[in-house]
């Protein structure tokens, strides 16, 4: 690389953070101008910083990687954005992919193949593991049935991507917080999934999601 290039580091565990950076800062041509922990931080180093590259973890405490793509890729459409994450965001990458990401890549991955996919990306090509790629060709082409939400299950959803907690849910509603994890449960039930993090990407998919 003849031109250095200016990366963010966004993950909010503070040790994986300075892994990822000290990863890319053996990279030549690499320059890490930030961290940030969370996804409104990440924003704001962009402002800032103005970076060629984001590096950024999918499971933020605040936002999930969908969003903090679309926020930055509609303010910077030339920034180039690897999600560099230890979930498997398999099911919902054309969503991703919606939003202009360059690359997926797994954390943990060799600092040589970090090193090539960003050689391929800065070469205008999206770079996606074997693995992803074979199982999207393994999905069914078939769109799945919408599922339906009531208005408390949609106002619950809405709150949780923004951040809230059970208790901050239950004192909007008017409710316990027993009762808010019982509409929780209920959501998971719908959605067919198990952690929230699983029924948050089901919900920023969904018709019922307005965004900011």
């Amino acid at each position: 690389m003849n031109q250095v290039i200016k990366v963010l580091v966004v993950d909010d565990h503070p040790l994986m953070a300075q892994a990822t950076k000290q990863l890319l800062d053996q990279i030549e041509g690499i320059e890490v101008v930030g961290v940030a922990n969370d996804g409104q931080r990440c924003i704001e180093l962009v402002d800032q910083y103005g970076p060629d590259m984001v590096f950024l973890d999918y499971q933020l405490p605040d936002m999930v990687g969908t969003d903090v793509a679309r926020i930055v890729k509609g303010k910077n459409p030339n920034i180039h954005i690897v999600i560099f994450t230890g979930v498997d965001v398999s099911a919902f990458v054309n969503h991703l992919l919606d939003f202009e990401v360059s690359g997926i890549i797994s954390k943990g991955t060799r600092h040589t193949s970090i090193k090539n996919m960003i050689a391929c990306i800065l070469e205008n090509h999206i770079v996606l593991p074997r693995s992803i790629l074979q199982k999207i060709k393994m999905m069914p082409n078939q769109s799945l049935q919408e599922v339906v939400l009531t208005e408390d299950e949609i106002l619950i959803m809405t709150m949780i991507v923004k951040g809230a907690t059970l208790e901050q849910v239950a004192d909007a509603i008017f409710t316990s917080k027993r009762s808010v994890d019982n509409y929780q449960r209920k959501i998971y039930e719908k959605y067919g999934v198990k952690t929230r993090g699983q029924a948050v990407e089901k919900f920023v998919q969904s018709r019922y999601y307005k965004g900011d």
